[in-house]
């Protein structure tokens, strides 16, 4: 396996670091005293930074010498000479034009978070269709990350479509029980292991919302490596949606930002709500640099990173059972892009600590994201693979299970 590595996925909220990294404050911790869960994430951090072999690089867990290389680049695919950007324009307007064009849509809006730009086209809708009620997945972003911005923020009431871990069916919009305005499909679902429907089947979900007379909003954060399982380019699958939200610092390893794409006159109105929202921001030409640079540089990769994670997911699947643990899971056992969970019936402080030994002891860190509980004595993780992970063979995977395995409770 390569040393050389880029980006990858990371099980995070805002802070790359899991949902359960909330720092521990009050009485039990003093100014200088670091938390249980802050001591677990300097250890894992100090071992993924020593580690030789990983399947993905995150920018989340760079050093900032680190993430201002990646601007090494910039020459490459913009021109330096050009005057700074001031509240939206100039390099900026070139970053929307290109996303809008890659996306099929007439107009696209910079934003400096997803959570500003998909309450600004939510809301937007709302006051177009004169509905506020937003039809979502009981696991999508808004409703499971967000703290209730879309109703405490915009006025907007969130209902829950379906909690089951998959897409919401046609027949379950056709036969939801009220009104609504506009449909928010996340593509892919990230909290159900970063499925997709096949393209038939979103397909006929969004007739249905049509059907209803909704609108169709994509959370589209990483709709760019959904097209190796749709099949399909990246603007005939936005074509399906009136809009789209689309994120740079995921997928494309941006320092951050967003884009809402859709009709000229939605986004006209989108920047006026932004602005009003806080986001009308002076210079943001080194996010928007690092956003150009993963369009030419990640985006091409994406199909390499899909097809490898496949290869990744069965290795992990055949080094699991070969291991003899009681049960296991990969989920999806395809994964539908380059990010999938893994299942196992230990605590979630078992398995962190099973794996960051695993990295101190070898260099190798098969888990370098953190294990979520999900239910009594069974824990869950995130797997990216990412172009460090495109020189792992199955049997290096293999290998490396083993090795994990070994270091569990019981271990063989």
């Amino acid at each position: 396996m390569s040393d050389t590595a880029e980006h990858g996925g990371e099980r995070t909220a805002e802070d790359g670091e899991g949902r359960s990294a909330e720092p521990l404050v009050g009485p039990e911790a003093g100014p200088d005293e670091a938390s249980p869960d802050e001591r677990r994430r300097e250890r894992r951090m100090a071992a993924y930074r020593g580690a030789r072999h990983v399947l993905a690089r995150s920018g989340h867990r760079a050093t900032l010498r680190e993430r201002l290389a990646l601007l090494d680049e910039a020459a490459q695919v913009y021109d330096l000479d050009e005057t700074v950007d001031v509240y939206g324009n100039r390099i900026v307007g070139a970053l929307e034009e290109r996303v809008a064009g890659l996306l099929g849509k007439e107009a696209a809006a910079f934003f400096p978070t997803g959570t500003m730009a998909q309450q600004v086209a939510l809301r937007c809708w709302a006051g177009r269709t004169g509905n506020a009620t937003v039809a979502l997945h009981a696991m999508s972003h808004p409703e499971v990350h967000e703290r209730h911005a879309l109703s405490t923020v915009s006025g907007l009431r969130p209902v829950r479509v379906t909690g089951e871990p998959r897409l919401p069916t046609a027949d379950e919009i056709r036969d939801f029980e009220e009104p609504f305005g506009t449909l928010m499909l996340e593509l892919p679902l990230r909290d159900a292991g970063y499925v997709l429907p096949t393209w038939e089947e979103l397909s006929a979900t969004v007739e249905a919302a049509r059907e209803r007379d909704a609108v169709v909003h994509f959370d589209g954060a990483r709709l760019w490596e959904c097209t190796p399982h749709f099949g399909r380019p990246l603007d005939e699958i936005a074509d399906l949606a009136d809009s789209v939200y689309v994120s740079f610092y995921k997928s494309l390893d941006g320092y951050s930002g967003a884009v809402l794409a859709g009709p000229r006159t939605l986004i006209d109105e989108a920047r006026t709500w932004r602005h009003r929202y806080g986001g009308q921001v002076a210079h943001q030409f080194p996010t928007v640099l690092s956003a150009l640079i993963g369009l030419d540089r990640e985006l091409p990769r994406l199909p390499a990173y899909v097809a490898h994670a496949r290869v990744v997911a069965e290795a992990l699947r055949e080094g699991l059972t070969a291991a003899g643990l009681p049960w296991s899971r990969v989920h999806p056992e395809q994964p539908h892009t380059h990010e999938f969970q893994v299942w196992l019936p230990y605590d979630s402080e078992v398995l962190e600590d099973a794996a960051t030994r695993q990295a101190e002891e070898t260099g190798t860190y098969l888990f370098t994201n953190a294990w979520d509980r999900g239910g009594p004595a069974l824990s869950f993780t995130e797997v990216s693979v990412g172009s460090a992970g495109l020189a792992w063979t199955a049997d290096d995977v293999r290998a490396a299970v083993r090795g994990f395995v070994e270091r569990l409770p019981d271990g063989p």
